[in-house]
């Protein structure tokens, strides 16, 4: 039997072994999509406790506390920092087979030192060893970062952010991470919402201009994207309820797109004609800059409209759709590439049932421009578990080219979180460890450190043309 968490904790081979020992674990992090705060990273953030830092803002963990029976105070409520963490732990010690568990432990060990563990038994005594680390030196924000040996992290901004942490984190010679923006236009996009005409004055007033009519808000948002280029944004990114195909005229847009500034309603219809254009002319502009293309799609949000009016977004009421027309995302593909406005593009959907479709449909539209200019992304939000991410890489390399992958992502908003680079790494290592000593691939250190390497850093920095800082 194999120790619990142990260094070789998934590595059931030796090739797998060397290959995460000698090659992976020695890779530095890109992490090109998450939703942590350039701010807190100026500001260096210190954390009092460890609820601070692992459960404030982590829908994940709330999510697996209100399934095992919690209270809601113990999760967003008032209940104390220490009351929450020993809820936390009493969970967290019998959530067996959820990849929470690993996360969770290899952040004990990664940033506290304990190999333990963690349950309600130990409660106690974690919550007094993290917390006493939490306010040594280079437990900061800052710390924490340089820890995990993190050299580029991509956040999530909206097109009317200042980005004035960006430019002050870049001055700053003394941090060696580059923390670039990563362009995320949903709201401009997002017109049936209660709020939209109302952000759209925001998007007028930091872009300078009137915003009455379509062709002024692909004017507005061009602006906005040269602002975010001048400030080294290269990756946009999208979140999709699934990628739509429903071309229609230049007029016609600019009648629903006048509807609605007149504050009338839009139809089903008519919102996915609105968002087709509005999808067609951001691929277009990220084509002439080399920006890369995320689309996140396959999610169902907000479906407990009690608590969503309680907390609001991203509390962890949202789950997997099961509607992500692959025909559509073909067609949408299809129609940007004809017009030569097609970029590197990454697909992602939350649905696992779509690796291969996602896997069939990159593979209709790669070129000599990239290595896998068409990417399909990692295994995210309810699939970056062991079997998600083996089905993924599976299914990638099935029907695809492995060694082209980008790799991982945190999409997290926790600092504690790069610790699921390297859960991706050892699995990755197994899986290739598995197909060698199964005698499918030749044991090949050259060949496969080169693979090891390219997925876990060295594709990532050529993909999205990041420069070390």
């Amino acid at each position: 039997m194999q120790n619990f968490m142990d260094k070789d904790f998934l590595l059931n081979t030796e090739t797998a072994r060397v290959l995460y020992h000698e090659y992976a674990a020695k890779c530095p992090i890109i992490d090109y999509h998450c939703h942590i705060s350039p701010k807190q990273i100026w500001d260096d953030l210190r954390y009092e406790n460890i609820t601070q830092v692992w459960l404030g803002g982590d829908h994940y963990k709330w999510r697996l506390m209100r399934c095992a029976g919690v209270d809601e105070r113990y999760i967003t409520g008032d209940a104390s920092d220490y009351e929450k963490f020993c809820k936390w732990a009493e969970v967290l010690g019998k959530a067996v087979g959820n990849p929470l568990y690993h996360w969770s432990h290899l952040e004990l060990q990664r940033f506290f030192g304990y190999y333990g563990a963690l349950s309600a038994k130990t409660a106690d005594e974690v919550w007094n060893i993290a917390n006493a680390k939490l306010q040594s030196a280079g437990y900061s924000v800052r710390g924490l970062i340089a820890m995990s040996n993190v050299e580029t992290i991509c956040t999530t901004d909206d097109p009317v952010d200042t980005l004035e942490w960006h430019q002050k984190l870049l001055a700053d010679a003394s941090f060696k991470t580059s923390v670039l923006p990563a362009w995320r236009p949903d709201k401009a996009m997002n017109l049936e919402k209660p709020d939209y005409l109302a952000y759209l004055a925001k998007l007028a007033d930091a872009a300078g201009m009137a915003i009455k009519t379509f062709a002024d808000l692909k004017a507005a948002l061009a602006k906005r994207m040269a602002y975010f280029a001048a400030n080294n944004c290269c990756l946009s990114d999208h979140a999709l309820n699934y990628v739509m195909y429903a071309p229609a005229t230049e007029e016609a847009v600019e009648a629903i797109f006048a509807k609605r500034l007149a504050g009338g309603a839009v139809s089903a219809e008519e919102e996915a004609a609105f968002k087709y254009a509005f999808m067609t002319f951001c691929a277009s502009r990220y084509k002439e800059m080399n920006w890369t293309m995320q689309l996140h799609y396959g999610c169902r949000r907000d479906n407990n409209l009690t608590q969503y009016a309680k907390l609001g977004p991203d509390t962890g009421y949202d789950c997997i759709s099961n509607y992500a027309p692959s025909d559509q995302t073909a067609a949408f593909l299809g129609a940007l590439e004809k017009a030569g406005s097609l970029p590197q593009t990454v697909l992602y959907s939350l649905n696992p049932n779509d690796n291969a479709a996602i896997d069939t449909i990159c593979g209709c539209f790669q070129s000599s421009e990239a290595v896998s200019k068409i990417q399909h992304g990692s295994a995210w939000w309810f699939n970056d578990h062991f079997q998600g991410m083996t089905e993924q890489l599976t299914s990638l390399a099935n029907l695809g080219y492995l060694a082209g992958f980008v790799g991982m992502l945190t999409d997290s908003r926790s600092f504690l979180s790069y610790p699921r680079h390297e859960y991706f790494r050892r699995i990755l290592c197994r899986l290739l460890g598995e197909w060698v000593e199964d005698g499918r691939f030749p044991q090949d250190y050259d060949l496969l450190a080169e693979i090891v390497r390219g997925v876990s850093y060295d594709n990532a920095k050529k993909y999205f043309h990041f420069a070390s800082k």
